[in-house]
């Protein structure tokens, strides 16, 4: 009988051991207290506690200064210089047309004429409120060179408004006196002197602007490569720490929660264990009294969320103790689901109230940038010949013009002179918005260049065109290093009192078909654009003898380009010529529809991949 009393003294000599405070050692430190489990945890976790939040300090002091960075970039940097270059297009622009108001006689309804009005009287003054506005961040050196800018532009725009009053009305172009004070202002006088200096002015401005962007750009990158650094190591330490304070504590707990496994297993599947463990006197004690109170709460529980689950929200319970959260939540739960219930059908009818007016509210998002495209169109339209005015001078003729989207990035011209006629069928870069834009650009220097003498050669015509486009879009300048933004052409001179035709072209041929026969002349293979890289590549002139009953055509890529057939395939030049000799013989109406019907059957129901347009007309 002495063995269990011995048994039991051994057991609370043991115990009362454990209870005194002892020198402990954890994680390499030595504590003169007892560390329990819930201290050592919490030491090894406030470790890495501690270095994560330097590590997040220092990360979130130095991403705020990345962010200022940014906010610079895109609040004052980019809109700078994107409304500095804004108003060197807009000088640019004046520059040409008081060129035309100059050597062009028309009268005050001119479209060039009211397009310089408003770009001096509406235009530049917004512009100009934009610039100073943006410029309250600038350097006191850049406010003044902007204002010295500024101050220039209103002495050009005074002389510019000086000639337009003396040239107001078309009669006037018949004083010889005034226009010889007035020329000799814009061709290397005091307007193109003036002129030259804001560009340079407004050059350096620019790229003053663009070294300022890249010098906070480089500030950023330089701050988030620090960003980078800082997370690479801290999460190096932290890992390592977190692997140490790990291997601690599951080298603390594993052991002495070995009982608790066959109920927790049970629980993990689902099954609510039967047998309850006996607590010893520790804190895996308190855990196994817990784990005892858990289950019997679980069952509680469970019966409970049954009874709410089948709509009896009448059934009681009883929380494990006033801060049983999962108790109180279930309680509130089943007052929220009676509630829920009793109010389901009103608030999915809310509901759907409201989702109907966010669909209204887009639907007339939608609408107003349809109506903006669209009357983008009607404008694009308006630069556009009409068929009444083509019709005088080439009775037969046909143009078949499918844009791809509400706008297009294709446009045919047309232009006469004396006895010659001009006209041309050009592709721009893109299509949609951006190709509409280019078109805009397109027409008004083919009308600036031909303008500027008669006779002019179709050859001469693309090469101010070339010239004229790379100039307004700053091709082959620095910060257009990249740009792909051209046009392909093809453009036609008729001279019927000599019985001769002259083209020339970029990339786009001309087709040629004549007692059944077709003929493919091919023009120059460099782009419009090019002019800044290679500026001594000139445009050939291309001269043939017509007859009468000769067809021709003109077109470009987006006819042969569209896909379709059975095979998804690219519908090609090959048919395309087989269409033209076999049709060209029709009334031009009739080779119209043929070309169309052709190229709609091919396409089914596939997307337009490109504006197309195909003009064709017979030498009568």
């Amino acid at each position: 009988m002495s063995y269990p009393n011995a048994s039991v003294n051994l057991q609370s000599e043991s115990t009362n051991n454990e209870l005194q405070p002892k020198s402990s050692k954890f994680l390499g430190l030595r504590f003169p207290f007892r560390l329990t489990l819930s201290r050592k945890i919490g030491l090894g976790f406030g470790i890495l506690i501690f270095f994560t939040l330097i590590n997040f300090i220092i990360t979130f002091i130095t991403l705020h200064k990345s962010r200022k960075l940014s906010d610079d970039i895109i609040d004052i940097y980019t809109p700078s210089v994107d409304a500095l270059e804004e108003l060197n297009v807009q000088i640019l622009n004046s520059n040409m047309l008081i060129s035309n108001w100059v050597h062009v006689q028309s009268g005050d309804d001119n479209f060039d004429k009211q397009n310089l009005k408003k770009l001096i009287n509406e235009d530049y003054p917004a512009l100009k409120l934009r610039i100073i506005a943006l410029s309250s961040n600038w350097s006191a050196e850049e406010k003044s060179g902007i204002l010295k800018i500024f101050q220039a532009i209103d002495e050009l725009f005074k002389r510019h408004k000086e000639i337009m009053g003396q040239l107001s009305s078309f009669n006037s172009y018949e004083d010889p006196m005034i226009v010889f004070q007035i020329r000799p202002l814009v061709e290397g006088g005091e307007v193109d002197l003036l002129t030259r200096d804001i560009l340079k002015s407004l050059d350096i401005m620019i790229n003053k602007e663009h070294k300022n962007t890249s010098k906070v750009s480089n500030e950023m990158i330089s701050a988030f490569n620090l960003v980078q650094s800082i997370v690479t190591i801290s999460g190096f330490f932290l890992i390592a720490g977190g692997i140490i304070v790990a291997f601690a504590t599951i080298r603390t707990i594993v052991k002495p929660v070995t009982g608790l496994k066959d109920m927790l297993l049970l629980l993990g599947k689902g099954i609510m264990p039967e047998t309850k463990v006996a607590p010893s006197e520790d804190e895996i004690g308190e855990m196994t009294v817990a784990m005892n109170g858990l289950v019997d709460g679980l069952k509680r529980t469970s019966t409970f969320s049954r009874e709410v689950g089948a709509g009896n929200f009448s059934s009681s319970y009883v929380p494990l103790s006033d801060k049983d959260q999962l108790g109180h939540s279930l309680l509130l739960m089943r007052n929220d689901l009676k509630e829920l219930t009793s109010n389901l059908e009103q608030k999915v009818n809310e509901r759907t109230e409201q989702l109907e007016a966010e669909k209204k509210k887009t639907e007339v998002l939608l609408e107003a940038v349809t109506d903006s495209i669209k009357y983008a169109s009607r404008i694009q339209q308006s630069f556009l010949p009409t068929e009444i005015v083509i019709k005088r001078s080439i009775p037969e003729h046909f143009i078949l013009y499918k844009p791809k989207d509400i706008v297009s990035g294709d446009f045919y011209w047309f232009d006469k002179r004396k006895d010659s006629v001009y006209f041309a069928a050009v592709d721009c870069t893109g299509h949609g918005v951006p190709g509409a834009l280019m078109s805009i650009i397109g027409n008004f220097i083919l009308n600036q260049t031909v303008a500027s003498g008669d006779g002019i050669t179709p050859g001469q015509i693309l090469d101010g065109l070339n010239e004229g486009v790379t100039n307004t879009l700053k091709i082959g300048q620095a910060d257009s290093v990249g740009s792909k933004d051209g046009m392909d052409i093809t453009l036609v001179k008729i001279d019927y009192n000599n019985k001769k035709l002259y083209f020339a072209g970029a990339f786009n041929p001309l087709y040629l078909v004549r007692d059944g026969e077709i003929t493919e002349v091919k023009t120059d293979k460099f782009p419009i654009g090019h002019f800044a890289e290679e500026p001594e590549r000139k445009y050939q002139t291309n001269e043939i003898d017509i007859q009468k009953g000769d067809m021709f055509y003109i077109f470009t890529d987006g006819y042969a380009d569209q896909f379709g057939g059975p095979l998804g395939k690219k519908f090609m030049y090959k048919k395309f010529r087989e269409i033209l000799v076999n049709s060209y013989k029709l009334p031009m109406q009739s080779q119209k529809e043929a070309l169309d019907s052709a190229i709609e059957n091919w396409r089914g129901d596939l997307e337009q991949v490109d504006d197309i347009l195909v003009m064709g007309f017979r030498i009568s």
